[in-house]
């Protein structure tokens, strides 16, 4: 295995000693690419926030980003934490539009941002109403991805590659991987009803035209009485699609989040948050063979060793 690190400090190119391996964690929402590693400080190793880092594995740029960190202590070593170009979706402001889709949100707060762009495909459908106020980027574009998925059932994944900002559905994401007992050391499975389960859901808008409060309801008879009133709520900006809206949520939140983690699972520099695994575990008395949705994934390089640590969804497996 072939791992090359570089650093670009001013005008010179680094390649640092790195003592304890290196080790890149993805996430799918809201969070930047994290890369973190140790190197071996002496007077040639010159570095500073903002420079740029560059992660290379068998010819294939795994990671691009920035220092944000540097930790140093008595042991001739330094601590370096540097996030991808996604950490700047943590900024915030305010946004207001109409009649835009989520691909065309984010290129527009990209152009805002001076962020680069690679891969965004059309999302299609086209909000009616965008209006956030203080709100992140991340949670900006996060929301109408949300909405997106309720109206259309599609699912799209926001990552950075290599220094882009790429937007693509999950279907593209899916790799010809299997996760079996052979494959990782161990695993995990957790399954709850105190994370986004819901039996019923109430949608308002309060119509200014009549004066009145206009209620969307979609419940399921048999949750109900199985685990009681979990009820999602919220206020509309908009009348638009509401019932169809209310549907699609009971539809889409209406069974138990389970949560499925894989333990030093053999490393491929092909995964990242959002791929598609097929996954055959026994589970206890449950089986699972299905696609399944990389939530998160932890990537451990030491010399030529390269293990996973995977978060999983998928199915009723919900994140």
């Amino acid at each position: 295995m072939d791992i090359q690190l570089l650093i670009q400090h001013e005008n010179a190119l680094l390649l640092p000693a790195v003592t304890e391996g290196v080790a890149l964690t993805l996430e799918r929402k809201n969070t930047p690419g994290k890369l973190t590693f140790s190197a071996v400080q002496d007077e040639g190793l010159q570095l500073g926030e903002g420079d740029a880092v560059k992660l290379t594995v068998d010819g294939t740029v795994l990671f691009y980003g920035f220092i944000f960190r540097l930790k140093r202590t008595e042991s001739e070593t330094v601590e370096v934490t540097a996030y991808d170009q996604l950490y700047y979706l943590k900024n915030k402001d305010s946004f207001v539009g109409e009649g835009l889709t989520a691909s065309e949100l984010l290129t527009q707060l990209a152009a805002d941002f001076r962020l680069n762009l690679g891969e965004v495909v059309d999302t299609g459908y086209k909000l009616p109403v965008i209006d956030e106020q203080n709100q992140t980027l991340f949670d900006m574009i996060s929301n109408a991805l949300a909405e997106t998925l309720t109206h259309t059932g599609q699912l799209y994944v926001l990552f950075d590659e290599g220094g882009k900002l790429c937007l693509k559905g999950i279907e593209a994401l899916r790799l010809g991987l299997l996760i079996d007992a052979e494959t990782g050391e161990g695993f995990t499975y957790e399954s709850t009803l105190d994370e986004q389960t819901y039996s019923r859901v109430k949608l308002a808008f309060d119509n200014s035209k009549t004066g009145k409060r206009e209620v969307f309801l979609a419940q399921d008879g048999e949750k109900l009485n199985r685990y009681g009133v979990l009820q999602y709520y919220e206020q509309l900006q908009t009348d638009v699609g509401a019932a169809a809206k209310a549907e699609a949520m009971l539809k889409l939140y209406g069974e138990p989040c389970r949560h499925l983690s894989i333990k030093n699972a053999f490393g491929d520099t092909r995964v990242r948050a959002g791929s598609g695994l097929m996954v055959q575990l026994q589970l206890g008395n449950e089986a699972v063979s299905q696609w399944m949705i990389v939530e998160s994934v932890k990537h451990s390089f030491k010399g030529d060793e390269h293990f996973m640590d995977l978060k999983l969804i998928g199915g009723d497996f919900v994140g």
